[in-house]
């Protein structure tokens, strides 16, 4: 008996032991960078006239980290076909900002959300720190919740895989409709710690996010003079329709969408698997595609809900596409 106890004490051990050092693997994987930022060329992308004036007004800027490696700048989504085969990356040389606005509606009133998405060629796959969302044409979400004066009220960031979501009230909206025990001044997002309130956005002011090289997880958001944009290196990114992701011309003259259109894969961006996060993951979340980047606020998407917890029973009320019960489901009040 007790060398069957020194055994189970030494496998115990052996199990810890395995935990404490995949712990030390993945949280630099949330929150690390491959240079030190003194070291990164930063660059802004900020948005530039076109047809939709309400969506430019409104639309942030980004400023990004590590912009002398490709896979950290915005890009634009484009399709070739080469000897039969379609591929979709993104062309890290021309910033684009896809925008789109939707309504919803609640028992205290109706909102609309301003909906920018932009893309980046890659995650990097690296093992120190190690990457567990390392794949290809990965993206992100800015949302703006707007109340029937135009003003927003919340700004909601989150990776196009549904990671890492989380809404940020501005001064605009009262404390009553924020989550109970609301933490006054940051809130801790997975290792990134964010403010916990902005303050609203005049006419002369734009948001800014600010994003971290390589893992392209949202470190910052705040509101700041829309002059101050040009004081550090700025490329003006096109805003364009979400709907042309579903349009993209291919260059054997044809038309193909950033998105799998058949079951399985129906939603989901095409080449974005994500194999660390579908080993390590897909048993916890009951989806083998989880961490794979998804078209969002469309629910004809099928199975590609944008659930934003990995809980399976919190699947349905998780979903970012239905706006009012992902807000309910973290505890706003609006």
């Amino acid at each position: 008996m007790c060398k069957v106890r020194r055994v189970s004490r030494k496998a115990g051990r052996a199990k810890h032991l395995f935990i404490l050092l995949f712990a030390a693997l993945l949280l630099p994987g949330c929150a690390g960078h491959s240079l030190p930022v003194a070291q990164q060329e930063h660059l802004v992308v900020a948005p530039t006239v076109s047809a939709s004036p309400v969506l430019v007004a409104r639309a942030p800027s980004f400023l990004l980290q590590g912009t002398q490696t490709p896979h950290n700048r915005i890009g634009r989504v484009e399709a070739t076909r080469e000897k039969g085969q379609e591929v979709v990356g993104i062309n890290a040389d021309i910033p684009v900002i896809y925008a789109g606005s939707q309504f919803f509606s609640t028992d205290k009133g109706t909102y609309t959300n301003l909906v920018y998405r932009v893309h980046f060629s890659a995650t990097p796959f690296s093992l120190i720190p190690f990457y567990l969302g390392a794949g290809r044409n990965v993206g992100l979400l800015v949302i703006l919740t707007l109340d029937k004066q135009s003003r927003p009220l919340l700004v909601t960031t989150v990776n196009t895989c549904g990671c890492y979501a989380v809404s940020i009230p501005t001064e605009l909206l009262p404390s009553s409709f924020y989550p109970d025990h609301w933490p006054p001044a940051q809130i801790s997002v997975y290792g990134e710690l964010l403010p916990a309130r902005i303050k609203s956005v005049q006419a002369n002011e734009i948001i800014q996010v600010k994003v971290r090289a390589d893992v392209h997880r949202v470190m910052d958001i705040r509101v700041i003079p829309r002059d101050s944009v040009h004081s550090t290196p700025v490329r003006q990114a096109e805003v364009v329709g979400l709907e042309t992701l579903k349009r993209l011309p291919v260059n054997d003259g044809s038309v193909t969408s950033l998105y799998y259109e058949h079951w399985p894969l129906a939603g989901h961006v095409k080449g974005a698997l994500k194999p660390w996060e579908s080993l390590s993951l897909s048993l916890v979340s009951l989806d083998f595609f989880v961490g794979m980047d998804k078209d969002f606020g469309d629910p004809r998407a099928g199975g590609s809900r944008f659930y934003t917890s990995l809980k399976p029973w919190n699947r349905s009320a998780s979903d970012m596409n239905d706006f009012a019960a992902y807000l309910r489901f973290n505890g706003w009040k609006l």
